[in-house]
């Protein structure tokens, strides 16, 4: 299972770009990139909340609600701008399926915009299950995120790996009892280390030996 955003594909630029398209409408001024990625991992409500909150700004929920709306609309009409695969990705997938394993993504994007977004890098069909934040009841770091997307997927839980790139991500696999290999190259406010997944990769070329070891054949 894969986490979405910061794991297989570098999203910042459409997300924070989105965001920024907020906090204008609303008077006020627009984050840097590079200050805004560790806004990301929990989520469009969550990023909208701690930009405003990076702005001197608190949002109430009813109002969070309408801007999440509004988020959504704009982000769903600009998720390639700019975002991409990271590095290595399809070799990395390619090896995990030469060896039987189903794929699957876990992310805490809405469903339809994460189905979108994959269909568009051209990676959707290798997945047995696109689950979103809005799937189940649960999300993550709730672990049912991660165990209903393994019973979606037809995967065995016991054989079943996470990879992700956030606290959200580790959290949620450990709860579950699942190992996690972690990225180093995602978004998070926490560098990935002190979060201590079962194991640390740097780059997918590092990642089918990496599930070799917590899996083996």
């Amino acid at each position: 299972m894969f986490d979405l955003d910061g794991t297989l594909a570098d999203t910042a630029g459409d997300l924070v770009g989105t965001l920024n398209v907020i906090l204008e409408r609303e008077g006020l001024v627009a984050l840097p990139l590079e200050q805004a990625r560790d806004l990301l991992g929990a989520g469009a409500r969550a990023l909208i909340t701690r930009g405003f909150s990076a702005a001197g700004q608190t949002l109430e929920p009813a109002r969070l609600e309408q801007l999440f709306d509004d988020f959504l609309d704009y982000y769903g009409a600009h998720l390639t701008d700019h975002s991409r695969l990271y590095p290595g990705v399809v070799a990395a997938l390619d090896a995990l399926e030469a060896r039987g394993f189903r794929l699957a993504v876990c992310t805490n994007k809405v469903e339809g915009h994460a189905v979108d977004l994959l269909e568009a890098l051209g990676l959707a069909p290798r997945f047995a299950a696109i689950v979103g934040k809005d799937t189940f009841a649960w999300s993550k770091p709730d672990p049912r995120h991660i165990t209903l997307t393994v019973e979606r997927a037809g995967g065995d839980p016991a054989r079943a790996v996470m990879v992700g790139d956030s606290r959200a991500d580790i959290d949620a696999a450990k709860a579950a009892g699942i190992p996690v290999v972690g990225v180093s190259f995602g978004y998070t406010a926490v560098p990935m280390r002190d979060l201590a997944p079962n194991t640390l990769i740097d780059h997918f070329d590092e990642l089918p030996a990496a599930v070799a070891a917590l899996v083996p054949v």
